[in-house]
């Protein structure tokens, strides 16, 4: 594939990762494979990508004291342990089952988001004992809506279990299952939008580098397609991120959902078609 195409579709990759929390696999794999490129040798690809992204990203909100760095930790313990383990997986499956796969988990998050009520987010009122132990809330100042937020998390316990299969997803497919991050944050732990958005891109590159290290042993990453993805990556994250602080939270929710739409429906029909 010609360097500067994979460069430019890099950019806008780490674009739509940063702006929506899912990380820039959910575009890359797609716009690599339509491409040419073969499935496994891409996922591999994309979730070095991933890091690279999360590292992009993930600076900067962490500056602007968006992300929660406790809930953070806490998750990754068990995103790490299934990155593993989705990996091995991924290399023992079928490219058809991949692509079937991948727009199945898309399609998952976008038909959660879109029954969930669109309105403004309301801080629990009370947390449950082990949350409240893990002293997982926070508060943020808010751009668009000119005023300090604070939350408190919840169930913890639940989004721990739930982190472990997500990253069974991120490793298998390559796309550090940021979709997946955020729709847990969201509807399970009930953290703001932006906090549940900047706080995924700090755990999917913990994730992503457990995967990633599955890949590089079976020798899939290539490093002629990594070096200009990476690049491409950082710098379309990096635009995201600014982009991202000033939008309001309903704003940022509706193009999640356009996003993940638009390529769960592309996959499924290639997987489909074979």
């Amino acid at each position: 594939m010609n360097p500067e195409l994979l460069f430019v579709v890099s950019i806008f990759a780490g674009f739509v990762g940063a702006m929506s929390g899912m990380g820039g696999g959910v575009v890359l794999i797609p716009a690599l494979t339509f491409f040419g490129l073969p499935i496994k040798e891409v996922i591999a690809v994309s979730i070095v990508s991933v890091v690279a992204t999360s590292s992009g990203s993930a600076a900067a909100y962490v500056r602007d004291h968006i992300t929660n760095l406790k809930v953070g930790m806490f998750l990754e313990m068990f995103t790490m342990v299934g990155a593993i383990a989705g990996a091995k997986l991924g290399l023992a499956a079928g490219q058809q089952f991949l692509y079937i796969a991948f727009g199945l988990v898309l399609f998952a998050c976008w038909a959660a988001l879109w029954v969930q009520p669109d309105m403004e987010y309301v801080a629990a009122a009370h947390q449950d004992r082990f949350t409240h132990w893990l002293e997982l809330e926070g508060s943020y100042y808010d751009q668009a809506a000119d005023c300090t937020i604070d939350y408190r998390a919840r169930r913890a316990h639940w989004g721990a279990a739930l982190m472990f299969w997500v990253g069974v997803i991120a490793g298998m497919l390559g796309i550090g299952a940021g979709a997946l991050k955020v729709l847990i944050h969201d509807l399970v732990m009930g953290l703001p939008p932006k906090v549940s958005t900047t706080t995924s891109n700090l755990i999917i590159g913990v994730t992503a580098l457990a995967g990633a290290s599955v890949y590089l042993a079976a020798g899939l990453i290539k490093p002629a397609l990594v070096a200009p993805t990476v690049v491409g990556i950082v710098l379309g994250a990096l635009i995201g991120t600014r982009t991202l602080v000033r939008m309001h939270n309903r704003t940022v929710r509706k193009f999640f959902l356009a996003v993940l739409g638009l390529l769960a429906t592309e996959m499924i029909y290639r997987g489909l078609i074979g």
